[in-house]
């Protein structure tokens, strides 16, 4: 009953929008279904694959992601509304925090976004409520990234959060953000604590970004991370992504990848990844026996557009670890490939 009602609420919220005497609101509605099957030499024990949120289940034919959405914008008013559910979603929303009796993750895993926001000067926005995460390269919706699966640096750094932002745009070259959050990944809040997320982009021209983007806060101890996201468009069919973090919590992790597309038609496109992880302590990544977990990995894919809705999607990755982390039948291992193959539609 208690889900029912906050569900109510927040549908209300968001189209209660629609009654603000502006006649430039444009509200819009959509989705987006996200199949696959996954395929990994690991052979993980419970068909959980491990260390990723996408394609998370072995040899399996399962939904990933799906979401409907419902999106107003206007001069002076923005917002969105999007429910979700996919074995991605149950892998992400895993360790939302339960404190007290009307907190966690039965509901909120199944809202990817709601929030509300104002235009509170000529340049500067505020939004508030559940939104995407600031910081990174890959986000969680597959459409929106240049590769199917996501880098280890993008699966552990937070791919939503829950709060108040603060956007302002300086000049067509430079603009900022300020957010208070309630914490790490976290809808509800894990302590009384709060997290603050900043981020600086500078875009000289459409073909070439580079964001900064900082969370520091308290978590079990004091947190921060550093993340710098690099996109750069090569040529009209060459693009080259980049993420590069550090994060500190008593101890130190580090994390980067680089990403390249190119198209090979007006329909196909070649996709690569190569990247790194690096969390020594397990601050970040919890392994079989607090192993280390120390990776290097590299992907390659291929895209087709079926149509202008439909994506077929195909990548293999090899993951080689320093030391033996993942769990098979036979017991331990260094080393994990995946073939992935995917059907996304969106509507």
């Amino acid at each position: 009953m208690k889900n029912q009602a906050a569900l109510a609420f927040v549908f209300g919220l968001i189209f209660s929008l629609k009654s603000v005497a502006d006649s430039s609101i444009r509200p819009a509605f959509g989705g987006f279904i996200d199949t696959y099957w996954a395929y990994s030499t690991a052979k993980p024990v419970n068909i959980d694959r491990q260390f990723t949120t996408h394609a998370a289940r072995d040899n399996e034919f399962n939904i990933n992601l799906a979401f409907i959405e419902a999106k107003i914008e206007s001069d002076r008013v923005r917002g969105r509304l999007a429910l979700q559910a996919g074995t991605a979603v149950q892998v992400n929303y895993a360790s939302e925090p339960s404190v007290g009796s009307t907190s966690g993750g039965s509901l909120s895993r199944h809202i990817q976004e709601a929030y509300i926001g104002y235009r509170i000067g000529e340049k500067t926005w505020m939004d508030a409520g559940i939104m995407f995460s600031h910081v990174g390269l890959e986000g969680f919706v597959s459409r929106d990234n240049a590769i199917y699966t996501r880098s280890l640096v993008a699966d552990f750094s937070p791919y939503y959060q829950s709060g108040v932002k603060i956007s302002h745009q300086f000049n067509p070259q430079w603009s900022c953000q300020f957010l208070i959050l309630n914490g790490w990944q976290n809808v509800s809040e894990s302590n009384r604590e709060k997290t603050i997320g900043t981020q600086l982009t500078y875009q000289p021209n459409p073909d070439f970004s580079v964001t900064y983007n900082t969370l520091i806060g308290k978590e079990s101890s004091f947190r921060q991370l550093h993340d710098l996201v690099l996109r750069y468009n090569v040529t009209p069919k060459w693009t080259l992504g980049s993420q590069v973090d550090f994060g500190l919590q008593k101890d130190t992790w580090y994390g980067f990848t680089l990403i390249t597309r190119f198209s090979v038609s007006e329909n196909g496109s070649i996709v690569s990844r190569v990247e790194r992880y690096s969390d020594e302590k397990n601050i970040i990544v919890s392994t079989p026996n607090n192993t280390p977990f120390r990776i290097w990995g590299w992907s390659l894919g291929y895209d087709h557009s079926l149509t202008r809705e439909l994506t077929w999607r195909n990548e293999f990755r090899n993951m080689i670890a320093d030391r033996s982390v993942y769990l098979t039948g036979s017991g331990l291992k260094n080393t994990d490939s995946l073939f992935v193959s995917s059907l996304g539609l969106s509507f």
